[in-house]
């Protein structure tokens, strides 16, 4: 029994020494509680739970027939269309669909009168250029809303002629025609433009790759200078023939070397194994990791400078990436946010990651350039802000 009380007594102190430790540090109490709550609250806050409608453009060639007031065809999918504008030139408007400045198409045809008068379907083409698997569903329900709603309106107004079938609009009164078409007289043949399939792994893909190289870069460096700081380190580095900049210097090369090396296999796999597309080809892939790389080591060597203990350096990591999870446009589009949420999302590297990637990999090109000038930023910023805080450790080393 004796050996079993003194057994209890030595687990007992170290217990007594991990408490004491941690509660010697309350940043880590903090970090710990705090953070979690905060990334939750903000989320709560942030999130709007609305999804915007697609912007849409409406091509009805002259002498259609049908009406050209934008708002018209609004009410028709309320919620889900936001039509911005009704013309005539088809090619144009494709042009802006693929250029990304409209999300919906919908072209009716020259002869959709003359169709419905000889007791056939017409068919209205609606096409949308979408990469993501949920928008393009998305993209088919609105279709159907419309379509459904657009034959309701027609149906509705025959009624009210005598089921004359809008003899005001279609010209004169039709007879013998097929019940199929008399309670549904238009289709939709639905196209999506996008250069790829908008399947689920292509889409995640990038979006995961993106966020582990985030993650990874982080986690390499946030104990860098913790450990070198507690161990004593910092004081040879005051009298060692090195400055501040050369030691910054030299651990972002050490650990981006380790960083793009995994990139690299991790890369390769999900082109050669997993079959994601590279639409634009390598050399802007690599410039698009590097400046990812980049920024993601400045936030980890960030870490290490402002955290006094390696247990909230590995805190403040995981809180990197919990709100990664949540803001970057991972799982929920950035666009869902409120506005003032939208910025936190953009002050992460991987928000910036996601959609440059995802774009050149599965369009082939990058249509918001302005993000890869705000991720050398970032960068650019986070690297400054490191090399002061480490003369000043430096000097308070003296």
């Amino acid at each position: 029994m004796g050996s079993i009380g003194e057994s209890i007594i030595r687990m007992a102190s170290f217990t007594g020494k991990e408490l004491r430790e941690v509660l010697r540090r309350p940043g880590v109490l903090l970090s710990l509680i705090v953070g979690p709550f905060l990334i939750m609250f903000i989320f709560g806050l942030g999130y709007s739970g609305f999804r915007a409608p697609f912007a849409t453009e409406i091509i009805i060639p002259e002498g259609g027939g049908l009406p050209r007031d934008a708002a018209y065809y609004a009410d028709l999918a309320p919620g889900r269309l936001d039509a911005r504008a009704v013309g005539t030139d088809a090619a144009a408007a494709e042009e802006r669909l693929r250029a990304g400045e409209i999300d919906l198409l919908i072209v009716v045809p020259e002869n959709a009168s003359s169709e419905l008068r000889n007791g056939q379907q017409t068919t209205i083409r609606v096409a949308w250029n979408q990469v993501d698997p949920v928008y393009d569903q998305l993209a088919g329900l609105a279709t159907a809303i419309l379509v459904s709603s657009l034959n309701a309106e027609i149906i509705e107004e025959a009624a009210a002629e005598g089921i004359s079938f809008v003899e005001g609009e279609l010209g004169p009164a039709v007879a013998n025609v097929p019940p199929e078409v008399i309670a549904r007289p238009t289709t939709a043949a639905t196209e999506n433009v996008a250069p790829t399939e908008p399947a689920v792994l292509s889409f995640f893909g990038p979006a995961v790759f993106a966020l582990v190289l985030q993650h990874l870069a982080i986690t390499l460096t946030a104990l860098s200078m913790v450990r070198e700081r507690l161990s004593g380190q910092m004081d040879r580095f005051r009298v060692a023939p090195v400055t501040s900049m050369e030691l910054l210097v030299g651990k972002y090369i050490a650990y981006a070397v380790l960083s793009l090396a995994v990139a690299g296999i991790v890369g390769a796999l999900l082109v050669g194994v997993l079959g994601v597309p590279l639409l634009g080809g390598w050399l802007p892939f690599i410039g698009i990791v590097l400046l990812l790389t980049f920024a993601s080591l400045g936030v980890g060597v960030l870490i290490s400078l402002v955290a006094d203990s390696e247990r909230q350096a590995v805190q403040l990591s995981m809180l990197v990436l919990l709100a990664s999870v949540f803001f970057s446009g991972f799982v929920l589009p950035v666009s869902d946010f409120a506005e003032w949420t939208q910025y936190l999302a953009y002050s992460l590297p991987v928000t910036h990651g996601i959609g440059l990637l995802q774009d050149h990999m599965l369009r082939g090109s990058v249509t918001d350039i302005w993000m890869l000038g705000v991720l050398a930023g970032i960068g650019l910023i986070l690297y400054v802000g490191s090399l002061l805080r480490l003369r000043r450790i430096l000097r308070w080393a003296d």
